[in-house]
């Protein structure tokens, strides 16, 4: 059986990546969204096993132990993202295409780690302003943690000349079409994966 090749989304928080995923996963019978691991408190309508797998820090502090992960990032102060080998590893047997949502210093380690063998998508919003105002519309920050976001994605936009595709998302419906086009051309590359 053909292993799945695998699709990297990064952006910095706020930029649409999720959104865009989501679309992806519709759009593509074959694609299957890799469940990213975190120790940030489940936020309201999210449920553990879909959006992600929330874990206790010892919980997440085990697993890195243990080399459980792909890739693992303190992404803010006490706050870890990781990407679990075992969530990569059982959709490829599935013959299915990995798709990951993941944070701009995932997304490299993503690239270094499976090299050619995966696209790495970087999802760039139109401008800082722009995705201030996303993050606001969420509702989902106080305004300390906003202002960390934000400088944060200043720094991260710096990184991405380090993926194989920017993708600009100043248009949700033009993102998507891009970001179809990108799809398209990746999974139809005769590129195998190992």
């Amino acid at each position: 059986m053909d292993l799945g090749k695998i699709l990297v989304f990064s952006a910095p928080s706020g930029a649409g990546k999720t959104t865009i995923v989501k679309h992806l996963v519709k759009k593509f019978t074959t694609l299957s969204f890799s469940i990213s691991a975190t120790t940030r408190p489940m936020r309201e309508g999210e449920t553990h096993g879909k959006d992600y797998y929330f874990l206790s820090l010892d919980e997440f502090k085990e697993k890195l132990k243990a080399e459980a992960f792909v890739e693992s990032q303190e992404v803010y102060s006490g706050v870890f993202y990781g990407t679990l080998k075992s969530e990569i590893e059982r959709i490829r047997k599935e013959g299915r295409h990995v798709v990951l949502d993941v944070d701009v210093q995932g997304g490299i380690n993503l690239k270094n780690y499976y090299k050619n063998n995966a696209l790495a998508v970087f999802v760039k919003p139109p401008n800082i302003t722009a995705l201030e105002t996303r993050l606001r519309v969420r509702n989902t920050e106080t305004e300390d943690t906003l202002k960390e976001r934000v400088k944060k994605a200043a720094y991260e936009l710096t990184f991405s000349e380090q993926f194989d595709q920017i993708l600009l998302n100043d248009s949700l419906e033009e993102a998507f079409e891009r970001a179809e086009n990108i799809v398209e051309l990746f999974l139809d590359e005769e590129t195998q994966v190992q």
